[in-house]
């Protein structure tokens, strides 16, 4: 699980998924499944979380990596533009959102 400290100077990327109940669990299965087989291995990735909603209608993803650079890279290979299209299917939108640590409590 990714620590979230102020001093963290590295890029940030929360991700929100809206979909419906009825596909909730197959879009969860492609985000894990995108996780453990390309996106760890990818050059400065820290770690991510998984969340979904209790109404199976959002997910949230939290990743964390080294360099803006690297995740823009990421979300550029043909492996990753491929799932992405997947993903696209199987909810009504997302989003991800670059962000910078401005208070933990």
């Amino acid at each position: 699980m990714p620590e979230i400290t102020r001093s963290f100077d590295g890029q940030t990327v929360v991700t929100t998924f809206e979909m419906s109940p009825g596909t909730a669990a197959d879009l969860m299965e492609a985000l894990q499944a995108a996780y453990a087989e390309f996106i760890c291995h990818q050059p400065g990735f820290m770690g991510a979380a998984l969340h979904m909603n209790d109404a199976q209608t959002r997910i949230a993803n939290y990743s964390k990596w080294k360099h803006r650079e690297d995740f823009l890279a990421m979300l550029r290979t043909p492996e990753m533009r491929e799932r992405n299209r997947v993903i696209g299917q199987l909810c009504s939108h997302f989003e991800p959102v670059m962000y910078e640590v401005m208070g933990v409590y």
